[in-house]
């Protein structure tokens, strides 16, 4: 779930929220309403990071596999 911060606090608290934003970024409220989100910059790198969590859970899972056996030393 997002964190969500009143924008009357993003004035005093920007650099802290800066520093410690979260991937999915914070959404600003105006009374309780959105209306704005703060997210990271992000790179073609940093978009990987995590993508496949909780997807491959198995390292032994064949999901990959070609079914082909093969060796790395011949």
């Amino acid at each position: 779930m997002e964190k969500e911060i009143p924008i009357s606090e993003v004035r005093e608290r920007l650099l802290s929220l800066v520093d410690d934003l979260p991937r999915d970024g914070v959404i600003i409220t105006r009374h309780g309403n959105p209306i704005a989100r703060l997210t990271p910059v992000r790179t073609a790198t940093a978009d990987l990071m995590g993508l496949l969590k909780g997807i491959v859970t198995d390292s032994g899972d064949d999901l990959f596999s070609t079914g082909e056996r093969w060796d790395a030393e011949s």
